[in-house]
């Protein structure tokens, strides 16, 4: 178990607060490139791994894997509120507006 290691040596929660800034680094441009290629209507594969991720953070039994899976899981909840804003940025002209999108 990787969790038994990192608590062994007093690292799991720096270990964990990485993995979080990781995450949530991730999901930034994440969300500008999912509305740019796919607008908003791309919100609910965010829902789904969301959901997912919940349950493997219910269903692991590692300390580790269960709270990153719930790291996830939270920033794929975000993320869809996200992915709204951002269409709001690109209306202001903050970001760039994909031209080949099809208006909805």
């Amino acid at each position: 178990m990787i969790s038994a290691f990192l608590q062994q040596w007093h690292l799991l929660g720096l270990t964990l607060g990485l993995c979080t800034f990781l995450v949530i680094g991730l999901f930034h441009p994440v969300v500008i490139k999912c509305e740019y290629y796919f607008g908003v209507r791309c919100w609910w594969w965010f829902l789904v791994l969301g959901i997912v991720m919940c349950g493997v953070a219910i269903w692991a039994t590692d300390p580790f894997w269960s709270t990153l899976s719930g790291v996830v899981a939270f920033s794929s909840f975000w993320t869809i509120k996200e992915i709204f804003e951002q269409r709001e940025r690109v209306r202001k002209g903050w970001f760039p507006a994909n031209p080949r999108r099809k208006k909805h």
